[in-house]
């Protein structure tokens, strides 16, 4: 039986968390912090990931409200989601990550992406596996 690796963003103006995972295992795993300092080198770093990997299925986090509405990051992270499917020609799904970062014990300042990414990954297989 093969599996499949998906891999799961945690997207941020600053930084994106990256996770990955496989339909066998359906377990996340943190992989990377990508420091967003431009389209260009935050795409190359993914790209670099993708030919490494070769993952079949990309999650995006969805931030929303705790109420469920949603706000100005919704909106860049779908932006996000549409970018990495136009340049990779992989589906994208969307995972509503409300409280993905909350429920991880961090030190102030400490970078958490990558975590945050593998909690929106497991979030993905517990709903679909």
């Amino acid at each position: 039986m093969s599996a499949d690796t998906i891999f799961a963003f945690d997207f941020g103006v600053k930084r994106i968390g990256v996770a990955m995972g496989n339909t066998l295992i359906r377990q996340a795993t943190p992989v990377k912090v990508i420091a967003a300092i431009d389209n260009a080198s935050r795409f190359a770093a993914i790209q670099s990931l993708l030919d490494e990997w070769q993952p079949t299925l990309l999650v995006v986090g969805l931030p929303m409200h705790p109420d469920g509405t949603p706000h100005d990051m919704t909106a860049r992270a779908r932006k996000f989601a549409n970018q990495l499917h136009g340049r990779f020609n992989l589906p994208v799904e969307l995972v509503d990550e409300r409280y993905s970062s909350a429920v991880i014990s961090a030190k102030r300042g400490e970078v958490i992406d990558d975590r945050a990414a593998a909690i929106i990954l497991q979030q993905y297989f517990d709903a679909h596996f």
